[in-house]
């Protein structure tokens, strides 16, 4: 494996496999480009070194193979603009002839796209001879894909293996999200802060569990507090609950005591009378929720608690949101978590920001400069923090 930074890409042919794998409306205009901006500063080096760039991406889950919607051409207008204008070409095919010119007569300093790779069931399944037809393209494999690093698929994992050690290797942005998350797994400054948020707490256990043995605080926020809450004996009212989830969810309470973790939940909801932007809304503690009444964020007292937990922070991980942010009605719980994580960086804390949820919200409320490092990767890093061995990261360092 060859260190990024430091190998000349003069005359090479670059085959690098981005997470280009960005939110489209209906018009197909992009609406997040964070995944896309990341990994740019990967390409201006190559085409600056005097080397010229084969990009290879997914977008979307296409079933049937090609599909409009899910074609990579609707982001190559967008592509051209971050790269400031530099020469983009497109082929209608991730390998064939098109694909095979198209990269053939790539000069130094251009950009060749290619179409949707998972328009071929061969690159979900990791077919290698899918993977050796994409390596072919190219004489240089970089990965700087962390989005999919957890996929064992064919431009992940499986075509590395047509490269030498040296002339494989990860990107900036893969290079980036590895250290970052490294920094969070082995190398935490006391105290160290998780939040942990979103809908289900089985989607978390892992996670939660890993924790225990590394974190001093441990703040649940989200739909999956009141799964917690729940066990507890507290009424909930119609709010989000895994029933089937009580146990392990008061076993956690219990290690997290035993282990000296803190396991904060909330003490009070703004509750809702209704799933809607247009509900009636009320803030209560957590042990009196109306019934039929449902709990959509977090309210004042949870967000001074779970503020000066995090205020006295040296690391923090942020993984889901407090409450349904997409709303305005309920998104003063999850902003007010990021203004708090926000105003402990500004103090020298670490922070991590990872979840495709939190990305999305550290972006909403325009924080994204003012933490440490936004992670690209929602499941490839809950993975990689559950202790599992990334596909796409064993590809490259042969491990």
């Amino acid at each position: 494996m060859s260190t990024f930074t430091s190998y000349s890409f003069a005359g090479k042919k670059a085959l690098v496999r981005v997470d280009f794998n960005v939110p489209l409306n209906d018009k197909f205009e992009i609406t997040d480009d964070t995944r896309m901006r990341a990994s740019i500063p990967t390409i201006e080096k190559i085409v600056q070194d005097g080397g010229s760039v084969i990009i290879m991406s997914h977008l979307g889950r296409p079933k049937d193979g090609p599909n409009d919607k899910y074609s990579l051409r609707h982001i190559l207008s967008h592509l051209i603009k971050l790269l400031d204008g530099r020469s983009v070409h497109f082929a209608n095919d991730c390998i064939g002839e098109e694909a095979i010119q198209g990269a053939a007569n790539l000069q130094a300093g251009e950009v060749l796209l290619l179409e949707n790779l998972r328009f071929y069931k061969e690159e979900e399944k990791g077919d290698i001879d899918f993977a050796e037809k994409l390596s072919k393209l190219g004489n240089v494999y970089v990965n700087d894909a962390f989005g999919t690093a957890h996929r064992a698929h064919a431009s992940t994992a499986v075509i590395a293996q047509f490269f030498a050690p040296t002339e494989k290797m990860f990107g900036i942005l893969m290079d980036a999200e590895v250290a970052n998350a490294e920094k969070i797994m082995l190398h935490a400054e006391k105290p160290f802060t998780a939040i942990i948020g979103g809908a289900k707490v089985s989607d978390k256990i892992l996670i939660i569990e890993m924790l225990m043995d590394r974190a001093d605080n441990i703040i649940i926020g989200g739909g999956m507090a009141y799964t917690f809450l729940k066990a507890q004996g507290n009424e909930i009212g119609s709010s989000l609950c895994e029933l089937d989830r009580l146990d392990l969810a008061n076993k956690l309470i219990q290690k997290a005591k035993a282990k000296g973790v803190q396991l904060l939940l909330p003490v009070d909801s703004v509750v809702a009378d209704k799933f809607a932007a247009d509900a009636n809304t009320q803030i209560v503690d957590n042990d009196a929720i109306p019934e039929a009444w449902m709990g959509l964020d977090i309210g004042d007292k949870s967000i001074t608690l779970f503020s000066n937990t995090i205020k006295q922070s040296k690391t923090i991980l942020w993984n889901g949101p407090m409450g349904v942010f997409e709303m305005e009605k309920f998104q003063h719980g999850t902003k007010a978590i990021a203004e708090a994580i926000a105003e402990a960086t500004t103090q020298g804390a670490f922070s991590l920001i990872g979840g495709g949820d939190s990305v999305a919200a550290i972006n909403k409320f325009h924080l994204v400069d003012q933490v440490s490092f936004v992670s690209t990767g929602g499941g490839a890093l809950l993975e990689y923090f559950e202790g599992k061995v990334l596909p796409g990261i064993a590809a490259v360092r042969e491990i």
